[in-house]
């Protein structure tokens, strides 16, 4: 088993984009809320926010705090450097969860703080965060506690 500790992405390399229809997704995460962006005429949550609702074409568009549980939908490994300064965070573990309650929308986060050889692909995960950059706090998740004791057993 992979006993390596799955490391945070160096944070001199995080950046986002953000515009009008990101804006209130990086403010809530700010506060260390997770907020999805959710149709506001037919209810269908969409991430990443777009312009325009894939199922009704609608502009739009409200923010809902989840609370709800995340699973980890899919996961690889990196642990090599592809640019320099990039050494001391290896291994990092780029992953997209998937959050039940929210109509199965995706996220895409890294796994943090983790033994690498416990990860499988639908555990439960749980919401951390981790500042990045002064003002830019990212939502990254580790495994949930009662996960990995089960893998271990």
């Amino acid at each position: 088993m992979d006993q390596r500790i799955a490391k945070r992405p160096p944070a001199q390399f995080a950046s986002v984009s953000r515009d009008k229809w990101t804006e209130p997704f990086w403010s809530a995460a700010a506060k260390r809320e997770l907020h999805l962006s959710r149709c506001s005429d037919c209810g269908r949550f969409r991430m990443p926010p777009t312009p325009f609702c894939p199922a009704c074409r609608s502009q739009r568009i409200e923010w809902v705090h989840y609370r709800g549980p995340a699973i980890l939908y899919s996961f690889t490994i990196v642990d090599r450097a592809i640019v320099a300064g990039m050494e001391e965070s290896l291994p990092y573990v780029p992953a997209i969860v998937e959050f039940p309650d929210a109509q199965n929308v995706r996220l895409i986060t890294n796994l943090v703080d983790c033994m690498i050889g416990e990860i499988e692909i639908g555990m439960r995960v749980q919401l951390i965060w981790s500042e990045a950059t002064e003002g830019l706090v990212l939502p990254v998740f580790s495994l949930e506690a009662k996960s990995a004791e089960s893998i271990r057993q």
